[in-house]
């Protein structure tokens, strides 16, 4: 089979399928197997696949076409424009989760040395970042899963900030002392399990659970978080958490004894970021 026709009959098999997307997905996981990029796809249609190469190909365009994400296939996921090591065991990064990282950053320049949590860490996407971009940074992050702090570990190396991040194996933040951090920062479960049928099938059917829904409301993880992240907080320091517009309201009821409460939205308007202050001590 050419490479033209094993691109052509991928694209078909998807599309058949429903897979969303399914010339990017076609492309990607031919790439994956031909370990090549997309240039490569086209500048070379005539090429002949191995008969090793093609039943790979059939492999993984089985395992994308019942639905399992293409990220978990590969084993790779872009974000901030680093690469990710992601499996079962870990939640996807997203593009949304992005707007958290563009809430912190600026708050986090104008504090000499900052000290940061990442909680929930998960792939360890947010913690990596923010150690690449706040290179005086004190990073600490944590998460309940011992293998997705193994994943969260071996990104950070990959990244080249294993010596920048210091991992905890905990469940949010009760280990540290009061007043210890400048920002705690988290994508932390959001989902009602009201909510489960609007989830994407393959989101909930292969992504970790624990990791999406956070109760029958939503807000479960969040009420507890919260006054865990005042106790830990500094004076004035910043509790910043990736949010959906729909426990928008939930949120600024729940922070309402917070400081500068803002509600960051996306470029379509929907609530992604919710960041609070701790107030400052009175004299």
């Amino acid at each position: 089979m050419t490479l033209k026709d094993a691109l052509a009959s991928a694209l078909t098999q998807l599309a058949t399928a429903n897979v969303g997307s399914p010339r990017l997905n076609a492309e990607t996981l031919l790439m994956f197997v031909l370990c090549c990029d997309r240039a490569y796809l086209y500048a070379h249609p005539e090429r002949i696949l191995t008969s090793e190469e093609c039943a790979r190909l059939d492999r993984v365009i089985a395992e994308r076409s019942r639905g399992v994400p293409a990220q978990y296939i590969t084993g790779h996921q872009e974000f901030w424009g680093l690469d990710f090591i992601v499996t079962p065991d870990v939640l996807i990064p997203r593009p949304e989760t992005e707007h958290l990282i563009e809430t912190v950053l600026p708050l986090a320049q104008q504090v000499r040395n900052p000290r940061i949590v990442d909680i929930g860490t998960g792939s360890g996407c947010i913690a990596v970042v923010l150690a690449k971009e706040l290179p005086v940074a004190d990073i600490h992050a944590t998460d309940s899963s011992v293998p997705a702090l193994e994943i969260a570990l071996t990104n950070a190396a990959r990244n080249g900030v294993a010596d920048r991040v210091q991992f905890h194996h905990a469940d949010l933040l009760p280990q540290f002392e009061r007043d210890s951090f400048d920002f705690v920062v988290s994508n932390p479960p959001y989902v009602g399990e009201a909510e489960e049928d609007e989830v994407q099938l393959e989101v909930r059917k292969f992504e970790p659970r624990q990791a999406i829904f956070a109760g029958p409301l939503g807000m479960e993880v969040i009420s507890r978080l919260a006054p865990m992240a005042h106790v830990a907080l500094k004076p004035e320091g910043w509790l910043v958490l990736e949010i959906s517009g729909n426990i928008a309201d939930a949120v600024r009821h729940e922070l309402t004894n917070w400081s500068n409460l803002r509600i960051t939205t996306d470029l379509q308007g929907i609530p992604r970021v919710a960041s609070a202050q701790k107030q400052a001590m009175r004299n």
